[in-house]
């Protein structure tokens, strides 16, 4: 019943800014900062405009369900990064699509961080619009950052084929500080890797206390926070995508946890405790 919901909430929201239950620190235009257990998280919005995604790319969603949720007209979405201040530094966690029009670095900026300064980038994956903000041409972006990936989606995507390109040019400019994880290892800042494997082969969950930054967990919340069985065609394996998906969403609602998604609506979080609560 909880996870039904959180749907309708979202569904309802739409999207506005402000609606995460989770406590606020500052709305800064396309950047929102919340606490978390004591962090202090910044959604940053890396898309221009509305984002709403078609209804075509859940086949499986039957008309009946995209009707009583009134998405007919698309999904409430977003394109995010979001940025953590820890004891260990600042943490970036992907970088959007990067090039002209991106928000990534403008909402840096507005929260008063150059790209230099940025310490750690962790990545859920490697499709482009959560590494295309690394590289600007042939140049890197954060030119201090360790960079954590996990191995596993490393390894599908530096082999040669269709659309390896930018993955493998990307993790090459970064070289020695690249870094690469395994399920369950801890990682700076107090972060736990975790593996969400689906939507790409090392599609990674990061967990630090009641936070889960949960990447492309979801593109279509409305729909796929009651029906976690209905996949995005964006999702390479669907049966492993739809398991995770339920999985993640059943440990957020049982421990109150707070999810950054990079696609849910604006402003990227919700949180699953202050649901429980009904407030």
């Amino acid at each position: 019943m909880i996870i039904a919901a959180v749907a309708l909430t979202v569904a309802a929201c739409g999207g506005k800014k402000g609606d995460s239950p989770a406590a606020a620190v500052a709305d800064n235009g396309p950047v929102v900062t919340r606490t978390v257990g004591g962090l202090e998280v910044s959604w940053i919005k890396d898309n221009q405009g509305e984002r709403l995604m078609p209804v075509s790319l859940f086949p499986d969603a039957p008309q009946s369900l995209i009707d009583s949720l009134g998405v007919q007209d698309g999904l409430p979405s977003s394109v995010g990064t979001f940025l953590v201040r820890t004891d260990d530094g600042l943490i970036l966690f992907d970088t959007g699509n990067g090039g002209k029009g991106a928000g990534l670095y403008s909402g840096l900026d507005s929260l008063g961080v150059a790209p230099s300064d940025i310490d750690y980038l962790y990545i859920t994956h490697f499709h482009g619009d959560h590494i295309g903000g690394m590289m600007a041409g042939d140049s890197v972006v954060f030119p201090n950052a360790q960079v954590y990936a996990s191995k596993v989606e490393y390894d599908a995507w530096t082999t040669p084929g269709d659309g390896h390109d930018q993955a493998i040019r990307t993790m090459e400019a970064y070289g020695d500080r690249l870094h690469l994880f395994n399920d369950g290892d801890m990682l700076p800042g107090g972060f736990t890797a975790l593996a969400a494997y689906g939507h790409t082969p090392g599609h990674t969950v990061f967990q630090n206390g009641k936070l889960l930054i949960v990447g492309d967990l979801m593109h279509g919340a409305a729909i796929q926070m009651i029906h976690p069985e209905v996949n995005a065609s964006f999702d390479m394996d669907g049966a492993a995508a739809a398991a995770t998906r339920a999985k993640f969403i059943s440990y957020a609602g049982e421990n109150g946890c707070v999810m950054a998604g990079m696609h849910l609506p604006e402003p990227g979080f919700y949180d699953f405790a202050a649901e429980q609560a009904g407030k």
